[in-house]
């Protein structure tokens, strides 16, 4: 029992000694001057970037030094990896984290890039029959696994502040909706209470969405949103960063739940500029 206890509480002191280095070593990479080319590359390519108040941009260089000194990015089919693809991926998937208290995607360790879409071979399952074919997929958010992302899409949504569509940011998304283990579209909120008002409003959101595309309406949201709960709240982030006027006019009780969650008020950049 003794023996037992000793490698218990030598267990509790190394994981407390890591948390401390891995503290420590986060505070000096926020700390460190962010290089200057590194600035220049979030700002030709992340539109959203230009939008930010001063201390927001600043607070994206610490994450992204922490992003890039811990997550490993991985070239497939010739894609090249340099500093334009890791800090493009970096400041995009960093965006979601500004303002909030954040672990920095702690089951993420590595992010493959395609040079573009790629086509993956699928099976559905349906009333006991198994239907196999062929999907052709512009990123993927594995659960307690890496992102996958298509590099020719992340390069159009640099491209233009009018692109409206976030590969990166709909993957990160599903990396926060993943963190408590549960893939439903309900990322960890702040407090207990906070639940069943996003339970309320976004399934009531859902269903609105569900039922536009059922009538052959538009939608601010995009139709894949409609998909399940988790592909929704994907949706409905990328549509909160990248066209927030218009969720904001389209649906306000959504974008104060997500205004809420990620503690930003994208609108506001937007009416700022």
């Amino acid at each position: 029992m003794q023996i037992l206890l000793t490698v218990f509480v030598l267990l509790i002191f190394a994981v407390a000694a890591k948390r401390i280095l891995r503290m420590k070593r986060r505070r000096a990479l926020r700390l460190q001057p962010f290089p200057e080319n590194w600035r220049r590359l979030l700002e030709d390519n992340i539109p959203l970037y230009r939008l930010l108040p001063l201390d927001l941009q600043n607070q994206l260089h610490g994450l992204v030094s922490i992003f890039l000194a811990e997550k490993q990015f991985i070239g497939c089919r010739g894609q090249q990896i340099n500093d334009r693809v890791k800090i493009t991926i970096a400041g995009h998937a960093c965006l979601l984290l500004l303002n909030r208290q954040t672990k920095l995607y702690p089951r993420l360790n590595s992010i493959y890039v395609y040079p573009q879409s790629y086509v993956v071979d699928t099976k559905h399952h349906d009333n006991g029959f198994v239907f196999e074919g062929k999907d052709i997929r512009l990123g993927e958010s594995w659960h307690n696994g890496p992102v996958v992302i298509a590099w020719d899409s992340v390069a159009r949504t640099a491209s233009s502040v009018r692109h409206r569509q976030n590969v990166v940011i709909h993957e990160f998304a599903h990396q926060l909706d993943q963190e408590d283990g549960v893939v439903n579209g309900t990322p960890l909120l702040d407090s207990s209470s906070s639940y069943e008002t996003w339970a309320k409003v976004l399934g009531a959101e859902y269903k609105k969405l569900c039922n536009t595309l059922y009538d052959h309406h538009h939608s601010v949201l995009d139709s894949y949103g409609a998909t399940s709960p988790a592909e929704f709240f994907a949706v409905t982030t990328e549509a909160f960063f990248e066209k927030p006027c218009q969720l904001l006019k389209h649906s306000p009780q959504l974008y104060e739940e997500f205004k809420n969650y990620y503690k930003l008020d994208p609108a506001q950049w937007t009416n700022n500029k």
